[in-house]
């Protein structure tokens, strides 16, 4: 049986946490003075007592449960945080449909930076903050900000950490899964606050800083500026932002080690390789094109195609430039750099470093196994055989991710009549990445998606944010049986 009163009593106190953060926001609109901050208390009392009563009536509930409980959990918390996390929205007047309002806090969540916004440098400051801070507690993730808490609560289960945790194999930095969470969650903190002094010495005022240190280690997009980055012309503010993205890719395990002086652990990492060798192969590519055809400067060009390279990459989302007037080549190699994404084990989307880097040993070594039928050619990452269990759900992750992303442009196709916008409006939901191509660009966004279409690719948001099993296993008759 399915313990249902402990998945009541953990979303409970998950949303108690949600309040706090818009306590948060709404504590910020009492700085600026504006007119957001009764709507963001009312916002913040609303959650809090939601979640107090589910808290409250389950509170003596056996605390064990399984990986059912586990998956059930993980997959429902994004959509109970984002219905709730719409409040600030819709009692404020900033969005005041609830179809854009989800769409807009589900991508926050999954720190997708997919917007239907067009008046992002209006709004006011505790609206901004919230929108901001959304993906700051997405990226890390909701399920391990809690499990540094949950077991003070008599609750604690390896199987929301492997559920919530991007990547193939979570990597655990101490033996308690609380110890764990709790290093992830330093690390996090401190990236945050170095890179919100260099953008002030950078000369971005306060607000802007923080709120763009949130979103750019969570990998999601989301700027206080309609025009993103382009707002600003500081090659200083966009270099500490190439750097904070580059970091925010990586597996915060390696940034464990790098902070602890294990230089050789972090150069050593087989996916880590990879990783700098992307971002170095396909920046130098675009860099090249831009100085020989666009004729631009050396260091424009340079900073420019690596703030792209590494945005898409990253899956943050961040645009300086609109590289939809870039050759088609160099667009091509962006929508591919969709289905790349970070590091396992950090708070960028799509596919993975570490599984890309899989597939292609599979298939290289699958081919001299064609020469040689007898030889034992085992698939090495890291100095370690690759079991085929790794190996298989590899390749089941790609297949499906492929046949979902082929199935999302089917659909979506049928009410956006331009086909690279379709494809890329899928290929950037599912990946977590933010700007498309065509008319969900960079310089455009998703407001003119019907309302279908919205809730479509949030649940696409979702999926790509949860790596597709964790939400998939829920339409398992199997899941289901007893």
């Amino acid at each position: 049986m399915i313990n249902k009163r402990i998945i009541v009593f953990i979303l409970g106190f998950l949303l108690m946490l949600e309040s706090g953060f818009i306590l948060i926001s709404f504590l910020v609109s009492l700085l600026y003075r504006e007119g957001d901050s009764m709507p963001l208390f009312v916002s913040s009392m609303i959650t809090f007592v939601a979640g107090a009563l589910m808290w409250f009536f389950n509170r003596k509930v056996d605390r064990d449960f399984g990986k059912r409980e586990g998956y059930i959990i993980v997959s429902t918390v994004w959509i109970v945080f984002s219905f709730f996390g719409t409040l600030p929205y819709l009692l404020s007047g900033a969005i005041p449909n609830l179809t854009d309002a989800f769409f807009e806090t589900m991508s926050g969540f999954t720190t997708t930076g997919s917007s239907i916004l067009n008046n992002i440098d209006s709004l006011p400051h505790g609206i901004l903050f919230w929108r901001s801070i959304t993906q700051w507690m997405g990226g890390m993730g909701i399920i391990v900000l809690s499990l540094a808490v949950l077991p003070y609560l008599g609750v604690g289960s390896i199987q929301l950490f492997a559920a919530e945790v991007p990547g193939p194999t979570p990597d655990k930095l101490h033996p308690r899964v609380k110890e764990t969470a709790k290093r992830l969650w330093g690390i996090y903190i401190l990236f945050t606050l170095a890179e919100s002094i260099l953008l002030i010495i950078g000369r971005m005022n306060p607000f802007d800083a923080v709120c763009h240190s949130f979103t750019t280690m969570a990998t999601g997009g989301y700027s206080t500026k309609q025009a993103s980055i382009a707002f600003w012309g500081s090659p200083f503010i966009q270099y500490v932002i190439i750097f904070f993205m580059f970091l925010a890719g990586m597996n915060f395990t390696l940034s464990y080690y790098a902070l602890h002086r294990q230089f050789r652990k972090v150069i050593k990492n087989e996916e880590f390789r990879w990783y700098v060798g992307f971002v170095t192969g396909f920046s130098a590519i675009v860099i090249i094109f831009l100085i020989l055809i666009h004729h631009k400067g050396v260091e424009t060009a340079f900073r420019e195609g690596l703030f792209q390279v590494v945005s898409i990459l990253t899956t943050t989302g961040y645009v300086t430039t609109d590289y939809l007037k870039w050759e088609p080549f160099l667009v091509v190699i962006l929508l591919v750099l969709m289905f790349f994404g970070g590091s396992a084990g950090s708070t960028g989307g799509s596919m993975k470093i570490m599984r890309i880097a899989l597939l292609i040993k599979n298939s290289r070594y699958e081919l001299r196994r064609l020469i040689h039928p007898n030889a034992v050619i085992p698939v090495r990452f890291n100095h370690h055989n690759i079991s085929s269990r790794v190996l298989t759900n590899v390749l089941a992750f790609a297949v499906i991710y492929i046949l979902v992303f082929a199935f999302g442009v089917v659909v979506i196709s049928t009410i956006e009549p331009n086909i690279d916008s379709a494809i890329s409006a899928v290929a950037t939901t599912l990946g977590n990445v933010g700007p498309g191509m065509g008319s969900v660009g960079p310089m455009d966004n998703f407001y003119h998606i019907n309302a279908f279409g919205k809730w479509f690719l949030s649940f696409l948001m979702m999926l790509g944010r949860l790596e597709l099993f964790t939400v998939l296993v829920l339409f398992s008759p199997a899941f289901w049986k007893k």
